[in-house]
């Protein structure tokens, strides 16, 4: 247990599982040839010290939600930018990397994606 909260002092919660979980997984596999070494990883204690952190759950806004915060943003910058990340599922990523070589008449496609998939069709805007 000393070993453990030595090395991993000052880290991340999922960091310490990682750590934990490799260690009991050599000793687990180590056991397979040398039954005599039991392994030290495998106490209730270090299970419960070094589990995994419980996961942040992200409130979802509803389309209403959206569209009036869009309606009610009066720069035109950033209604455009709510509206592309909104209507289109454009990351902020990909909007700072717009040039105007993206805009093909009245289509916008990003030529390099986060993805690293083929170019991607934002907006197709109708007349």
């Amino acid at each position: 247990m000393a070993f453990l909260t030595m090395v991993t002092d000052g880290q991340k919660q999922s960091t310490k599982k990682l750590k934990f979980s490799l260690l009991r997984s050599f000793f687990n596999f180590k056991d397979s040839f040398d039954s005599a070494l039991p392994n030290p990883c495998d106490t209730p204690l270090l299970r419960k010290t070094f589990k995994t952190a419980k996961g942040i759950s992200w409130t979802i806004l509803d389309r209403d939600v959206v569209d009036e915060i869009i309606f009610r943003t009066n720069h035109s910058r950033n209604r455009l930018i709510l509206e592309l990340m909104a209507r289109g599922g454009m990351r902020v990523g990909e909007f700072l990397k717009l040039k105007a070589k993206n805009v093909h008449g009245r289509k916008l496609i990003l030529s390099d994606p986060k993805s690293g998939n083929r170019p991607r069709l934002f907006l197709s805007l109708k007349k």
